[in-house]
């Protein structure tokens, strides 16, 4: 992982990714010909980027509900024992309805966004998967309507 001291990003290098992030497919000879700079001058600053951690893995983006999942919900898990934090996030890693988990401060130790078919689906994923898992002592849901929108973090000034 990257420490923040060692990212020095200029001018040029936040057009690039903005762009990346407005759209993460676009050719890089594209990209070259939109900030008027040659193709070897973006491939040259995305390896850098690639190379500091700044960039991940471009990934296409799924629509849920297109592939028939009409219920999402965020699940707050407890545990019994802070000792089974890495053994239940290794199996909730294997439930493949649980697109994000990430480790949150107060009495839940866990947070996971779950998609499910619907309410039932849902209601087996939790009874069935989660709270069968050793270590997890319990689970508050709730159902997300709709997501508003979804967008990358800013890319600082300077």
């Amino acid at each position: 992982m990257m420490k923040e001291d060692n990212l020095q990003l200029d001018p040029f290098d936040r057009r690039i990714l903005k762009e990346l992030t407005f759209d993460a497919r676009v050719p890089y000879l594209q990209l070259a010909k939109k900030l008027k700079v040659s193709n070897t001058l973006i491939h040259q600053r995305i390896k850098k980027l690639k190379e500091v951690g700044l960039l991940k893995n471009a990934s296409i983006q799924l629509d849920p509900l297109i592939l028939g999942y009409q219920t999402s919900a965020f699940t707050h898990i407890m545990l019994d024992n802070s000792n089974f934090h890495r053994s239940v996030e290794t199996e909730l890693s294997k439930i493949p309805e649980i697109v994000e988990c990430v480790n949150i401060a107060g009495r839940y130790a866990l947070l996971v966004k779950i998609y499910a078919v619907d309410n039932r689906h849902l209601r087996d994923i939790i009874y069935e998967k989660i709270l069968t898992i050793k270590g997890v002592e319990g689970t508050n849901t709730t159902i997300s309507f709709e997501t508003a929108f979804r967008r990358n973090i800013p890319i600082p000034e300077s």
